[in-house]
């Protein structure tokens, strides 16, 4: 049983939306969030990522980001950037890439259910991200952005989204790398009712993205709980995390890849000659990117080569061990580079497959040693994974499109 609920969306007005809309947080650095808001003081990275408007001078962490994020939001909807709908409401919310189309339904899932495993994860969360996020919530008192969630697909609810999208939109805009974002409220009675009440037959719930926002909603519901007196089960705002919710046949998951600064002190041959032992390595590779799984791309030297890996040095049956990531990771990055944590390992970086092989190339042309490209996870891997009670490697899965920041906003109290 899966419980979601409509609210009384925070969400720009139509003449503001596009301006308003901004990728999430986490995906831009502080300098490339400045660029993109350059003459455009209604860009959601105000709230979303608020450092942008604090001297340099200001460290991460320090409460004047968090305050910054508080007064931007405040002032945007003092201004009337923000409307905030009368009652509460689902909405369903398509985006259209020229090569992709995912439509899911904008809800509140329960924190409850996050903290039983209900709502499934996927990945580790790093405590420094996680505690940003818990301070930006209690800070602006409201889920800013939202958490991408899959299900198993169920062709009733299917149904019943196809049905609202044959209405009139709220919202529908083209951003600027080329995405359409379409949005309509869920306004009449008997579909809210029904919305809830087949979601109350979908067994499991996967976080697909947004494993920060997730865990940080929960620990300030906790907060909250325990200040106010109150249990985890009752129906509060803070109690609720707000997501949107995809099937599972409608993601599109990318490749994430990576870079590596050195090959601790080998030479390019005996890196070669140690890779050798684990993986078959073909020359000349010119498809760049792995055309199926336990393949890999690897760039050294101005040359791309192709690394299969040996059957015997993985297990098929284990979720975890079988992921190209896991195998990449224990078969090279750490047995043969040294990096034992590439959570925290400052000589490794991840690349979304979104930039391409060229970012690969330019990165270790310039200051990197070697660049290793991975097939895209599955979301049946994914769900295996989460079903297992395992956890992905980190940097595992890249999903695009991305969902935007400041459509909906859920104010907590």
């Amino acid at each position: 049983m899966a419980v979601i609920l409509p609210f009384r969306a925070i969400r720009p007005c139509n003449k503001y939306v596009s301006q308003v809309a901004s990728l999430p947080y986490d995906v831009m650095s502080k300098e490339e969030a400045r660029k993109k808001v350059t003459g455009n003081p209604f860009s959601f990275l105000h709230v979303e990522k608020s450092e942008i408007d604090v001297p340099d001078i200001i460290k991460e962490g320090d409460p004047v980001i968090y305050e910054t994020a508080k007064q931007n939001f405040y002032k945007m909807r003092k201004e009337g950037i923000f409307q905030q709908d009368e009652e509460p409401l689902f909405y369903i919310y398509s985006q259209k890439s020229p090569t992709h189309v995912q439509t899911g339904i904008v809800a509140l899932v329960s924190a409850d259910e996050y903290e039983s495993g209900k709502i499934k994860k996927h990945e580790y969360t790093r405590k420094n991200k996680e505690e940003d996020r818990i301070r930006h919530i209690d800070y602006v008192n409201a889920q800013t952005g939202p958490v991408f969630i899959t299900y198993h697909f169920k062709k009733s609810i299917n149904e019943i989204v196809q049905n609202v999208t044959t209405s009139r939109p709220v919202y529908d805009f083209i951003a600027d790398d080329g995405v359409a974002h379409t949005v309509w409220a869920v306004d009449d009675a008997e579909q809210i009712k029904k919305i809830e009440q087949e979601f109350l037959s979908i067994d499991d719930l996967y976080i697909a993205d947004g494993h920060h926002r997730a865990a940080a909603a929960a620990e300030v519901a906790r907060i909250r709980r325990i200040k106010d007196g109150n249990s985890m089960a009752e129906i509060r705002e803070y109690n609720m995390i707000m997501s949107v919710l995809f099937p599972h046949d409608q993601l599109n998951v990318m490749d994430y890849n990576r870079v590596v600064r050195d090959l601790k002190g080998l030479t390019k041959d005996k890196f070669l000659e140690k890779v050798k032992n684990k993986f078959i390595i073909s020359e000349n590779y010119t498809e760049k990117k792995p055309q199926r799984i336990h393949d890999f791309g690897m760039y050294l030297a101005g040359k791309w080569y192709k690394l299969t890996a040996k059957e015997d040095i993985f297990d098929k049956n284990n979720p975890v061990e079988s992921l190209d990531a896991s195998i990449l990771q224990s078969n090279i990055l750490g047995s043969v580079l040294g990096i034992i944590d590439p959570r925290t390992d400052e000589r490794i970086k991840f690349i979304g497959g979104i930039r391409g092989m060229a970012e690969l190339e330019k990165l270790v042309d310039r200051n990197y040693a070697v660049a290793f490209s991975l097939y895209p996870v599955s979301v049946e891997q994914i769900m295996r994974v989460a079903d297992a009670g395992e956890m992905m490697p980190p940097k595992s899965t890249w999903f695009e499109p991305k969902l935007r920041s400041g459509l909906f906003i859920h104010e907590l109290d």
